[in-house]
């Protein structure tokens, strides 16, 4: 059985301007923000605004609203760090790997013979990722502009 979700989880803290975070995007439905532990320049999250605690208890409308943002991440992120390729990863309760109980994709450029670096809680520098999101933006903005 699937556990209660929990209102006080850092992306839940994150929608509500509570904590900081570097945004990339956002919509009616969706934000997507920079993963602060990034296993890759350019790795960034999309977030249901919807209280779900993970694939299992999301309503349908919303997790549809979500794949359609990662795809718009996964184009710009692709375009921004001339990847070769995009890791989409998604992890359901603590025996599937999750760790923050509110639904989130990863979105993860990828370049050939590129190992992704340790998913070891160390913290990117802020400039850095700064930078980075800037990438991103100046192509979600080219995509937009199409």
């Amino acid at each position: 059985m699937t556990e209660a979700y929990d209102d006080q989880n850092v992306f839940a803290k994150i929608l509500r301007g509570e904590l900081p975070c570097e945004k990339l995007y956002e919509d009616e439905h969706t934000v997507a923000i920079m993963d602060i532990m990034p296993r890759a320049d350019g790795h960034c999250l999309v977030i249901p605004k919807a209280a779900a605690r993970n694939i299992l208890d999301i309503d349908s409308a919303s997790l549809a609203a979500v794949s359609t943002t990662t795809q718009i991440m996964a184009r710009a992120t692709k375009t921004a760090f001339s990847a070769d390729g995009i890791t989409i990863q998604q992890f359901n309760e603590a025996a599937g790997g999750q760790v923050v109980f509110h639904l989130h994709m990863h979105v993860i450029p990828r370049h050939e013979g590129q190992s992704l670096r340790p998913h070891t809680g160390t913290m990117a520098d802020g400039d850095v990722l700064k930078a980075n999101a800037e990438k991103i933006r100046t192509a979600l903005s080219d995509q937009a502009a199409r």
